[in-house]
């Protein structure tokens, strides 16, 4: 379980990995440099868009040509042909201090996402939010937050995973899933006295939570009862956001980020801001859920 070198991006803040299944290529966003990337790991070939914002999110819908895009401040369609954006709606524009952060599809093609808070107080403001596929948006009922992540959820589309990063803990909670209903919110794992903070998160076809802890040079599977059944070191200090890919799904990919670091220690981990990639055995992913918007 090797880290491998998948593209050496220097990314001030790679995140919100993706593998697209029917294109056999995995996505991510470098957010403050307001751009979204491709790897297609058979041809090594690599390309790139420029957003009008920082791209925080984003998910795949029915045509692999046009994404929906969680941007700084709103929602909108992108194609990726033409580079053509059609704005959806706005996010927390009453707020000043926050942009959009971590965000995936529930199993029922909902695209659930949550706000961060860069004011440096970092008070809780931050929310979670559904937009549901008739293109309503509406807050989900859970205290608010200043980082959000680790959004993700079980293979059968009952749980939903999160987090406020700052907290140290990954949170579930009962997701309905024909009516989306949430409730029950509970503590899933605490980090405490583990290094690193939660960051991004997916889940594994046997419904084990696999999580990027930021600051930790690792990647941790949890077990469903919330107890760690393993860890993956990352040769990078700031992993960010996992994916699983390849023609299996048994790949998994890592972005990571040199945000915050200081020159020096820039300068000693030379692979931050890198796509990684791990193979795994005796473990696969899911497809990723497409908004079906």
């Amino acid at each position: 379980m090797n880290a491998q070198l998948a593209v050496d991006g220097r990314h001030e803040l790679g995140e919100g990995v993706l593998w697209c299944e029917r294109t056999q290529t995995v996505y991510w966003t470098d957010i403050h440099a307001s751009r979204l990337w491709n790897h297609n790991p058979q041809t090594g070939a690599t390309r790139s868009w420029g957003m009008p914002e920082r791209l925080c999110c984003y998910a795949f819908t029915a045509d692999v040509e046009r994404l929906l895009i969680g941007l700084e401040s709103r929602l909108a369609f992108f194609n990726l042909s033409t580079g053509a954006i059609t704005p959806i709606c706005d996010v927390e524009q009453d707020l000043s201090s926050t942009r959009l952060n971590d965000g995936r599809c529930d199993r029922q093609g909902r695209f659930v996402f949550g706000t961060l808070n860069e004011d440096p107080a970092r008070a809780p403001v931050g929310s979670f939010y559904r937009l549901n596929t008739d293109l309503t948006l509406e807050r989900l009922p859970l205290p608010g937050i200043a980082i959000s992540n680790s959004i993700c959820f079980s293979p059968d589309g009952s749980l939903m995973y999160h987090c406020d990063t700052l907290t140290g803990r990954i949170m579930c909670c009962d997701y309905d899933a024909s009516t989306g209903a949430v409730s029950g919110q509970r503590v899933f794992a605490d980090l405490s006295g583990q290094p690193g903070s939660p960051d991004g998160s997916t889940v594994d076809a046997d419904g084990h939570v696999w999580n990027a802890q930021w600051g930790g040079a690792r990647v941790v599977r949890f077990a469903p009862d919330g107890s760690i059944e393993r860890i993956v070191d990352i040769p990078s200090e700031q992993p960010s956001c996992v994916a699983f890919g390849g023609a299996d799904l048994s790949t998994l990919y890592v972005t990571t980020a040199h945000e915050g670091m200081s020159p020096q220690k820039r300068e000693a981990d030379a692979l931050a801001g890198a796509l990684f990639a791990v193979p795994l055995n005796g473990v696969r992913g899911l497809p990723e859920a497409r908004f079906g918007g």
